[in-house]
């Protein structure tokens, strides 16, 4: 089963069509251009597998706890400086997953590394009332 990919509101939803829109026109800069690349790659991955063995996905009980639901950490790219993570969870409908946040690692040796991490709302729910 493929996940539908959904965009955290606003900060992921306004982040994505900027990258997006801006790599249609061909303005993105050499880190931009690198960065989407990478993103696009996990996003695949998350919605084919959220388990893919690349993403080494993992729930962080911090930010479970904080925000009332559970939410998963997964590499954007590993064994580099300030590796990114993209923080989602699942919902809002069934097989969706929402991106919540995109953020280097944090130092998670360190007693309360999440506690910095901003997530986005989630988007509205598509279910036919």
């Amino acid at each position: 089963m493929a996940f539908k990919i959904r965009m955290g509101q606003p900060e992921m939803e306004s982040l994505w069509n900027d990258l997006s829109t801006r790599k249609q026109l061909g303005l993105l800069d050499k880190e931009e251009e690198k960065f989407f690349k990478k993103l696009v790659k996990a996003l695949g991955f998350l919605s084919a597998n959220p388990r893919h063995n690349s993403l080494a996905s993992h729930e962080i009980s911090d930010l479970s706890r904080k925000y009332g639901m559970k939410i998963f950490q997964s590499y954007l790219e590993n064994n580099t400086p300030g590796a990114g993570r993209i923080f989602w969870a699942y919902g809002p409908d069934q097989g969706h997953i929402t991106i919540l946040a995109i953020e280097p690692h944090p130092e998670d040796k360190k007693q309360g590394a999440y506690e910095r991490i901003k997530l986005a709302g989630m988007p509205e729910t598509e279910r036919k009332r």
